[in-house]
């Protein structure tokens, strides 16, 4: 499994695959131009964890022409390493500025009169006109205007685009459960927008409109609209349980590696709490990650890892810097490379089993990827293979 590995395992080990993330955005563009509609590949939160610079020029070799970020920072983040493509970032604080932003190119949501102004006053001081797509809440009840306050953003954003101080490029929202392909409220939010749209129009704008989240995408072509905004689907991960999906890859994988093997007798128990206990002589594996690198602690006594070339259980409970494995009469040296999860090519784990595994999506078992510090990111699958190490302080 490591026939890429060019270096010494390290404690924790990320590896993304970027020709997987490549493959998965060729395959939601061909999907989404069925329908007529381009494709804007979603990269906040670090890429969902696997590196957003990585994961964006990944998205555009596979196709997408446009880049979504949750704020001003990731997006002028993704502008200093060079990419020029669109970039859309849609979470703003009260007070905001916008300067930087609009210089940038850097298209901007706005869902409030406040927000509106901001991004006025930065178009003016910038000496150009502001992109900016305007937001309705069609049901998610977070960010978005309301249908109350719709008529009266439209108006001011249509009077700021005939002075020339902004362009308004979209009309947007964000759906609530379209990962439950026949849950009613999907048809009770593309109403809305519509309704939406049609005011829009009816105050002389001219805009796109973009609805269709990553199962959307692969579920509803009737909602990709000019445009279609994939996220957790570009990294291979299956956003519609119930639903066949492409065959998409996923991208990353975690790795670590056994830092001490010992024998213990049978009734000898493991870690916090003495939950587990051997029934009989066992060899014990000592892996050196745990729920401060992104390992929940929920895993413990339900998943395995990939070892050795077999699945073992996880003895005990997780630490905050390490579990145990039961390897039964196995053979193991310290050294060996054990994978967490990965692609599940050779019969490893997936973050979707774990995800399942304790009640959670598997979003935030790659996400969680990102926030621990100490992590070694191997960037493999590119045109020129780049290793990408980032070495950060231990929170």
């Amino acid at each position: 499994m490591s026939a890429e590995q060019d270096a010494p395992l390290s404690r924790a080990d990320v590896v993304v695959d970027t020709a997987a993330i490549q493959h998965n955005v060729e395959l939601l563009v061909a999907i989404a131009a069925r329908s007529g509609a381009g494709t804007m590949a979603v990269v906040k939160a670090d890429g969902y964890g696997h590196g957003a610079v990585a994961a964006a020029r990944a998205a555009l070799r596979g196709g997408a022409g446009w880049l979504g970020v949750r704020s001003q920072d990731e997006a002028l983040h993704l502008r200093a390493h060079g990419l020029t493509a669109p970039v859309l970032c849609w979470l703003h604080l009260p007070g905001e500025t916008f300067t930087e932003a609009v210089r940038a190119d850097i298209d901007l949501s706005v869902a409030t009169l406040d927000t509106l102004r901001a991004v006025i006053a930065a178009a003016a001081e910038v000496g150009g006109a502001a992109r900016i797509h305007l937001k309705i809440d069609t049901g998610l009840s977070r960010g978005g205007a309301t249908e109350e306050d719709w008529p009266a953003l439209v108006g001011a954003a249509a009077d700021a685009e005939r002075a020339g101080l902004v362009r308004v490029v979209a009309v947007w929202s964000h759906l609530a459960c379209a990962d439950e392909p026949h849950h009613p409220s999907i048809d009770r939010q593309a109403e809305r927008f519509q309704d939406a749209y049609r005011t829009a129009r009816a105050a002389g704008l001219d805009p796109i409109r973009h609805l269709a989240n990553s199962p959307a995408t692969l579920t509803r072509p009737d909602l990709h609209f000019e445009l279609v905004r994939p996220g957790i689907a570009i990294y291979g991960l299956n956003p519609v349980p119930e639903a066949a999906t492409p065959p998409l890859r996923p991208a990353m994988t975690f790795r670590s590696v056994v830092a001490l093997v010992k024998r213990v007798r049978a009734g000898e128990s493991v870690s916090y709490g003495h939950t587990w206990t051997a029934e009989r002589d066992t060899t014990l594996a000592l892996v050196p990650v745990g729920y401060a690198d992104g390992v929940p602690r929920a895993v413990s006594g339900r998943m395995s890892v990939w070892l050795a070339g077999r699945r073992r259980p996880i003895a005990g409970r997780v630490c905050m810097d390490q579990f145990v494995v039961d390897c039964g009469d196995d053979a193991v040296s310290e050294g060996t490379e054990v994978v967490l999860f990965g692609p599940g090519d050779h019969g490893e784990p997936t973050a979707s089993e774990w995800a399942d595994a304790i009640g959670t999506i598997n979003y935030e078992i790659v996400t969680g990827m990102y926030r621990p510090r100490g992590h070694r990111f191997e960037v493999t699958g590119a045109p020129h293979p780049v290793r990408a190490v980032r070495e950060e302080r231990r929170r």
